[in-house]
């Protein structure tokens, strides 16, 4: 059998994003919805002196930027960039925007610690009853959002959403129950103390969407090699894996390529062996595959080192 070469992409698979159009809309829904949470908590703050009313601010201002940068990236990939010039539409957009928004964290962090230090060193007189009112709104906006994004199958996108929503849902919890807390005991810098207490939280948010945008930009392989080699084995007619590659163009797009030996005859076998890897490569999250198929070579270290680097 002579050497046989798979190029295509997986049946089933497209760039294109399921729901993508719903998706936006509840995106840009929940972004409104949050602008609007934080100018009245930004309000609240700076007229009735909570710290920890402005740093919860501050982090509903961070999710709705999050939201919009999201909208945006799935708009403009969901419509733009089909063509033959954009191989992946720009689909990169995605980690493109959740890397922006992890940077932008950290000065809104800056800031809340720097805050929560001063207010810890000269306590002020919050007014409590407004500071609950406008806490329990920002509450109401972080309910009002989960029920929007709430319903049907959520893509990772929303999912993401779903998951700051619940974090500024505790941010206003915390504003809440300080506020209280403060009002009974008469302890003034419990409400520094939240502050800084909301601003560990929003660095750890700031660390995963780092984390997780660097691991797109740099290619980390989004499974583990080892594992996918011991299940491509296992495929009926495959002798070798070799040169096993993955990576990701946004959370959402797969793509991976390998090098298989097989020792089957003919074309129709051959055929057979590339669509059951895959359908194995499939079967764990790939969307895109480049299957190189070749004959078992006696001498493979030659055949190798022409095919591999």
């Amino acid at each position: 059998m002579g050497e046989h070469e798979s190029m295509h992409e997986h049946d089933g698979h497209s760039h294109g994003h399921g729901n993508s159009s719903t998706s936006s809309r509840k995106l840009a829904a929940v972004s409104v919805i949050n602008l609007l949470g934080f100018f009245a908590e930004l309000a609240g703050g700076l007229l009735f002196g909570s710290v920890a009313l402005l740093s919860d601010a501050f982090h509903m201002l961070f999710d709705a930027l999050a939201y919009v940068m999201a909208f945006s990236a799935a708009y403009v990939a969901d419509h733009y960039g089909d063509g033959d010039e954009w191989s992946y539409g720009l689909h990169r957009l995605e980690p493109t925007a959740a890397f922006l928004n992890g940077i932008l964290l950290l000065p809104m962090v800056g800031f809340i610690l720097w805050e929560s230090y001063q207010r810890f060193l000269n306590p002020i007189e919050i007014g409590t009853g407004p500071t609950l009112i406008i806490a329990f709104g920002g509450l109401l906006v972080n309910v009002g959002s989960v029920y929007v994004l709430q319903g049907g199958e959520m893509g990772l996108n929303e999912r993401g959403a779903f998951y700051h929503l619940l974090g500024d849902a505790g941010g206003s919890i915390a504003v809440i129950v300080s506020t209280v807390v403060i009002e009974v005991t008469g302890v003034r810098i419990i409400d520094p103390i939240t502050a800084a207490l909301i601003a560990v939280v929003v660095s750890w948010s700031a660390l995963k969407v780092l984390r997780g945008s660097g691991a797109i930009f740099l290619h980390r392989t989004p499974f583990h090699t080892d594992e996918i080699r011991t299940h491509l084995l296992g495929v009926e007619g495959v002798e070798t894996v070799g040169d096993l590659h993955a990576w990701q163009i946004c959370s959402q797009i797969t793509v991976a390529t390998t090098h298989i030996e097989t020792a089957v005859d003919t074309m129709a076998e051959a055929e057979d062996v590339t669509r059951r890897v895959h359908e194995e490569l499939a079967h764990h999250g790939v969307d895109h595959a480049t299957v190189e198929l070749c004959p078992a070579y006696d001498d493979r270290d030659t055949h190798l080192n022409d095919h591999t680097h």
